[in-house]
């Protein structure tokens, strides 16, 4: 077991953008390093958690205040607890932060563009010729962080660099010891 902290690492981001694959990334990667870690994925927790929710502001706004209560819960008995969830409105997410001790916003950012290019499944295209009504970034609105802790750009950084930041900012912040040949 190692030294470490209980902490939120919540990542924001249109859908697409990598939230749910770094934040298994990451996952794998403090596992090794011995910590204890949770992820609580957005759509699991929708399945799960927050059932018969629809997509209305304010069952999304519900829908966040789980994640965040169970993430608090998970941080305080010393867990890192990785959620991905798009989580679009700032005021929820303010909500959030101030209820979790050690809260860490990761925003996953990506263009549009980027994202249309990149949807196997059409979502985005779908969503800009008007085919689905209320997705986030096109026909509702997602508010992007400010100030995030860490700040990703899918579009420009690959993976491993991605990841990296991260574990350089729980290092460099006491969440995590560093690792031998790592950079402070």
């Amino acid at each position: 077991m190692t030294n470490q902290k209980g902490a939120v690492l919540w990542f924001t981001g249109l859908s697409g953008s990598g939230k749910s694959t770094l934040s298994r990334l990451i996952e794998t990667e403090l596992r090794k390093r011995g910590c204890k870690v949770e992820v609580l994925d957005g759509d699991e927790v929708r399945e799960n958690l927050s059932k018969g929710l629809g997509f209305s502001k304010e069952d999304r706004d519900t829908n966040i205040r789980r994640i965040g209560y169970v993430a608090k819960l998970l941080a305080r008995n010393g867990v890192i607890t990785i959620t991905a969830a798009i989580s679009p409105y700032k005021a929820v997410r303010d909500q959030v932060r101030t209820m979790c001790r050690n809260f860490i916003e990761v925003y996953a950012e990506c263009s549009i563009e980027e994202l249309t290019r990149r949807d196997v499944k059409g979502l985005y295209a779908k969503a800009i010729s008007g085919e689905i009504k209320n997705f986030t970034g096109i026909s509702d609105p997602y508010e992007a962080p400010e100030n995030p802790e860490v700040l990703i750009n899918s579009e420009s950084q690959d993976e491993a660099q991605s990841l990296a930041q991260i574990l350089g900012y729980l290092e460099q912040n006491g969440f995590i010891p560093a690792t031998a040949g790592a950079k402070a």
